[in-house]
């Protein structure tokens, strides 16, 4: 293969190749579903919507695996405030997640996990764990993860364990033996509701009524859906430490195996130069945003930069995201594309795929699309045109009807449309100039452009 993407774990792009010839086998770490995504969500969903996609394009077999955690402090704390069961908040989130993402065009996963489903593997993994002398039980009841005899722990981080110790906040709480030991089993608090406790003994295991910690989670269910090597692990940047780190050391010291060839990790969403995150209270949701964006845009705005840089959100680089979309789509408007079969060895499409296959390389595989979209409106190519709706395809984009995507968003219906643009017409046969640029202007006033050619007057909405 041609495609090299930048390895988290060695820092270097390295070239790719899927342990299964022709199958690749990608894990990610999903959300903690107790309130509706923002779009630093579906900023890390987007970036490995496009990857999937491009690996199908290029002519892989991709099984994606991107779990929900559905238990955890948070989702307890929001049931209990909404006087609801940790299940009927978490299906009314994960619905709520799918509606939102759907719109933006991100295709399901192929196994979409629930950690509650998976409890039975976590606690497998925790007694082999405790076997192995990588898992102890503390005097508080909780079984903890010793780090420290765990060789290699930091290696995805790059930092050491003197490191990472330097840095610590909190003393030894809760019988821990060390201050970065982990839990991997919680034990059961009387203020907990029930449905937020498992009965370790009825599950094969002693270790009390309890729940697992969040790590052990996605160690469990990616061994258990992707085996105990696959070929990538990815997530949002902010996972790298301590979450997959304490999922290498779960999951290698359980079973003596490398978790994931390559790890990928997408940016940050940042506003006002700081991350965008509830804890901060700076998050845009996702369907907050969709009230005043077509889902496209979001997507378009998304898409063009690279999975790996930090995205700035304002409403100026949304603008100008619909407006460089409405570029691409007015030369689809000019001639009615083609269905056509992507040649890779053509200039256009080779230079999509050289982009594409240097680490995902989004933001010149959309210059690509631009320049092919300058030959379509010189051209007026139906191949062309055809070729254009087809690259973007492979990004999620370019799939709508263009006149619709050029008209949308405006309060006129196109019949009350067209009736003005007759009164124009009819104005300027009769040389009444003043009349015809009222109903222009008045037209513009309300977000509508006219735009005269030789076939006749058309028009779009105003980015």
């Amino acid at each position: 293969m041609s495609l090299r993407i930048y390895n988290t774990l060695s820092r270097e792009v390295e070239e790719f190749s899927p342990l299964i010839p022709g199958h690749v086998r990608m894990y990610v770490c999903g959300m903690t579903i107790y309130d509706l995504c923002h779009i630093g969500h579906a900023r890390m969903m987007m970036a490995f919507d496009v990857v999937q996609r491009w690996l199908k394009a290029s002519g892989l077999q991709v099984t994606y695996v991107r779990n929900i955690t559905d238990i955890d402090d948070k989702i307890i704390k929001r049931a209990l405030e909404r006087g609801i069961t940790i299940r009927a908040l978490t299906d009314e989130m994960i619905a709520f997640m799918h509606q939102d993402i759907g719109a933006l065009g991100i295709e399901p996963p192929s196994l979409e996990p629930r950690a509650t489903e998976y409890v039975p593997q976590m606690l497998q993994m925790i007694g082999t764990l405790e076997e192995k002398g990588l898992a102890y039980r503390a005097s508080s009841g909780d079984v903890n993860y010793a780090v420290r005899k765990f060789r290699g722990y930091g290696k995805l981080s790059g930092k050491s364990l003197d490191e990472l110790r330097a840095g610590e906040r909190v003393a030894v709480l809760d019988g821990k033996e060390d201050p970065l030991d982990f839990v991997l089993w919680k034990s059961a608090k009387a203020s907990e509701p029930e449905d937020a406790k498992w009965d370790s003994a009825a599950l094969g295991h002693d270790y009390g009524m309890g729940r697992p910690g969040w790590h052990i989670e996605c160690s469990a269910m990616s061994c258990q859906t992707r085996g105990e090597t696959f070929d990538s692990h990815g997530g949002g940047a902010d996972l790298q430490f301590p979450h997959q780190e304490n999922e290498i050391a779960q999951s290698e010291g359980a079973n003596g195996q490398p978790l994931a060839r390559f790890w990928m990790h997408n940016g940050f969403v940042r506003v006002d130069n700081e991350k965008m995150s509830k804890s901060l209270g700076n998050f845009f949701t996702i369907r907050e945003v969709l009230r005043q964006y077509d889902a496209e845009t979001i997507r378009f705005f998304i898409v063009r930069a690279h999975y790996r840089s930090a995205l700035n959100y304002s409403d100026a680089h949304l603008d100008d995201a619909r407006g460089a979309l409405k570029r691409l789509y007015t030369a689809l408007d000019l001639v009615r594309p083609a269905e056509v079969a992507i040649d890779w060895a053509s200039p256009f499409a080779a230079r999509f795929k050289a982009a594409m296959d240097e680490d995902f390389g989004t933001p010149e595989a959309v210059a690509v699309l631009f320049d092919l979209a300058g030959e379509v409106n010189k051209t007026r190519s139906a191949e062309l045109a055809g070729l254009l709706k087809s690259l973007g395809g492979c990004l999620g984009l370019l799939q709508g009807e263009p006149g619709s995507y050029l008209q949308a968003g405006v309060g006129l219906d196109d019949a009350s449309i067209q009736s003005l643009i007759a009164q124009r017409a009819a104005a300027k046969r009769a040389k009444n100039f003043a009349e015809a640029d009222r109903i222009r202007n008045d037209l513009l006033a309300q977000g509508i452009v006219l735009k005269d050619s030789s076939a006749g007057t058309t028009w779009e909405a105003k980015v």
